[in-house]
């Protein structure tokens, strides 16, 4: 993916402040505070959004991650550098997919923190195939492995809410 003129005109410092969430990325385990952070900000923000609302929210962030994810790998000279967390914010949201009606419940704090677990689970053992989606350069391969790891735990999540809820309920 070739980087936007905008975005290499950027000073170095904004780039990777962005693409690290500023502190976070210097943190030990940065990518379960991107992490946090995304849960946060889906559970504060997105979650009270229609659901065109969200989707189109995570359409633009999933593309600020893949513009400065890949620029912060030009200008830190590494390949996803284990700093940048950009990545797994902007991936959260896609845990979720499907499961507002229990969301809307007294519930929601088990889905969200099984979804929490899940979501490191796959993002750091990178099971399915999701390893396979690093070789992509840029961007487009810092961010395409967590949204898969998302995905995988999106579908794991659906299954057990709808599985345990009625077992749960009866």
């Amino acid at each position: 993916m070739r980087q936007p003129i905008w975005i290499r005109a950027l000073p170095t410092r904004v780039v990777v402040n962005i693409a690290t969430l500023g502190p976070l990325g210097s943190l030990k385990a940065p990518g379960t505070w991107g992490s946090v952070a995304g849960l946060a900000f889906y559970t504060v923000v997105s979650f009270q959004m229609t659901l065109l609302g969200q989707a189109l929210m995570t359409a633009f962030l999933v593309y600020i991650a893949l513009v400065f994810c890949g620029e912060a790998e030009v200008r830190m000279q590494q390949i996803d550098p284990p700093s940048v967390n950009l990545d797994e914010f902007v991936a959260i949201p896609f845990c979720f997919v499907g499961l507002q009606p229990i969301l809307d419940s007294p519930r929601a704090w088990m889905v969200f923190l099984a979804g929490f677990g899940l979501f490191r689970f796959f993002d750091i053992l990178k099971p399915l195939g999701i390893k396979s989606l690093q070789k992509y350069r840029g961007g487009l391969g810092v961010v395409l492995d967590d949204v898969a790891a998302a995905l995988a735990t999106c579908v794991v999540l659906n299954i057990c809410v709808w599985w345990l809820v009625p077992l749960l309920s009866g």
